[in-house]
C-alpha cells in the first residue's frame, strides 16, 4: 500500500473531526419532549393540583396525568404495578403515593 500523500491525510482528519463534532452535537440534543418544548405545561398545571399538594416530581404528576388519574381516589381503578411501570414514576413518587393511600385509608387494586 503507498503512502497517503499530506493533502489527503489532512482532508480525512478533517472529515473524521466534523463527523465526530456532529455525533457530539447530537448527543447534546434533549430527547425530552418537555425541554424540547413540544408540551403545552399549562395543561398540565391546570388539573395536578391534588398531585402538586403531595409532594411529587413533575414527569410523575404528568405520567399519573396522562393515564387519567387525577386524584388520590382514581389510583383504586389500578394495581401498585401498572402505576410503577409509568414513565415518570420512580421509587420516591411511588413511596409518596403508597403513603398518601395508607392515610387516606385506600389500597391499590389487587
Amino acid at each position: 500500500m503507498a503512502k497517503q500523500s499530506p493533502a489527503k491525510a489532512k482532508k480525512l482528519r478533517g472529515e473524521a473531526m466534523r463527523a465526530a463534532a456532529a455525533r457530539k452535537a447530537q448527543r447534546a440534543m434533549s430527547n425530552c419532549e418537555v425541554t424540547r418544548g413540544e408540551v403545552d405545561l399549562d395543561a398540565y398545571a391546570a388539573v395536578d393540583g391534588p398531585w402538586r399538594e403531595l409532594g411529587l416530581a413533575a414527569p410523575a404528576r404528568r405520567a399519573l396525568i396522562d393515564d387519567g388519574y387525577y386524584k388520590l381516589s382514581d389510583l383504586r381503578k389500578t394495581s401498585l404495578d401498572e402505576v410503577k411501570s409509568l414513565h415518570g414514576m420512580g421509587p420516591n413518587a411511588i413511596r409518596i403515593l403508597t403513603t398518601a393511600m395508607k392515610k387516606a385509608d385506600l389500597s391499590f387494586r389487587k
